[in-house]
């Protein structure tokens, strides 16, 4: 990236970013701009709510008394956070954080630029909590980004205009994630990622366990935390492969980094959840990639953008169970095959999907609709 300008801009986030959201952590921290971070219920910089104890009563009491106050509260939280910033832009991470900052854009002439990550484009609920605020928020921003093409469509389809939503997928970087030589080690799949419905790592279990019967020195490793991990943990004893799975639970970033370069392949079994929760494009698909491991997962959400079918990995429908273990057999039982792909896949990621382009392109979005408004402001 290139280094930091005297542009002014505030990246919005529901809380502050957790382990697994590098890429609005990167937004954050290498963007090229002075950033300040907003983040938050009550709408926050640095730990201290933007708006005083007073002024929160007053808002908390009209909410008790006259049942309004909420809508209020955050608009008046947000317009006081940017008028003291004075931020050219607003990068508001999430759909449903586009939403809430949306009317204190608009009161203060703030072009805002709204990043879509996954749950907020897919999820039954939220989009229907929001059947009415999202036309309206994509009527007012000044850019829409999508992770995936997918998702791309899916906002259009939602009420979208195509010439303002950009495909730009979240970046790795190709200098921390390298050096797997999966033709040089023993059959290990390794799977990143939290234990939730979206990323049905049970189906992934599943998978291998049909490898483990035919190839008995394969094993599985998973990082990851979430609601559906003893549920896992359940899993392997029942299938009988408890003791060629390890559960190493959550783990920082160098951790899952040496793993990648322990590892044979990548495999993560995304499906969309009962909920609509869908996958943006997932990080350890890209990070897998970037290490040099071939990568087997499914046809969601972004990751056929990922990963070249038979060049770089293999894709199979979701809940494919069975179609996942051969696949998984055929790089278990195929070193050579494995170092091929997994050579392919390091150089899509560091062509197309590299830390750099993503925040690069990111910016010059943003900074696209600064100019457009700076020349709606002098008209």
């Amino acid at each position: 990236m290139e280094s930091r300008t005297n542009r002014r801009i505030c990246v919005v986030t529901p809380y502050p970013p957790g382990p697994s959201e590098t890429f609005i952590r990167a937004h954050i921290d290498y963007l090229p701009a002075n950033v300040v971070h907003v983040h938050g219920w009550r709408p926050t910089v640095e730990d201290k709510p933007v708006l005083s104890f007073p002024e929160r009563i007053v808002y908390k009491t009209w909410r008790i008394l006259l049942g309004v106050g909420l809508e209020r509260e955050t608009t008046a939280a947000y317009i006081r956070a940017f008028k003291r910033y004075r931020p050219e832009a607003v990068l508001a991470e999430y759909g449903t954080t586009g939403v809430q900052t949306f009317e204190a854009c608009r009161h203060l002439g703030i072009p805002l630029v709204v990043h879509f990550h996954g749950f907020d484009a897919s999820e039954r609920a939220t989009l229907q909590e929001h059947a009415t605020t999202y036309p309206a928020l994509f009527a007012g921003a000044a850019a829409v980004i999508a992770v995936s093409r997918a998702m791309q469509r899916q906002l259009v389809s939602l009420g979208a205009s195509p010439q303002n939503v950009h495909y730009n997928p979240c970046g790795v970087n190709c200098e921390e994630f390298k050096g797997a030589d999966p033709a040089r080690v023993a059959p290990i799949f390794l799977a990143v990622g939290r234990f939730v419905e979206k990323k049905a790592p049970q189906l992934t279990l599943r998978a291998f366990a049909e490898v483990q019967r035919e190839i008995p020195v394969s094993r599985l490793r998973m990082i990851g935390d979430g609601s559906l991990l003893p549920q896992c943990r359940a899993l392997a004893k029942e299938l009988g492969i408890d003791e060629f799975v390890t559960f190493f639970g959550t783990k920082d970033k160098s951790f899952v980094q040496k793993e990648m370069q322990k590892a044979r392949c990548f495999v993560q079994h995304s499906v969309t959840a009962p909920s609509g929760d869908s996958e943006g494009t997932p990080v350890g698909v890209l990070e897998a990639g970037a290490s040099g491991l071939p990568v087997v997962s499914t046809r969601h959400g972004g990751i056929p953008d990922v990963v070249i079918e038979g060049e770089t990995g293999f894709l199979v429908d979701e809940n494919d169970v069975g179609g996942m273990a051969e696949r998984m057999m055929r790089i278990a039982t195929s070193p050579n095959l494995a170092g091929t792909l997994g050579q392919r896949a390091r150089k899509n990621i560091q062509d197309n999907f590299s830390s750099e382009r993503s925040l690069g392109q990111l910016w010059a979005i943003i900074e696209s609709a600064m100019v457009r408004g700076k020349r709606g402001r002098d008209r």
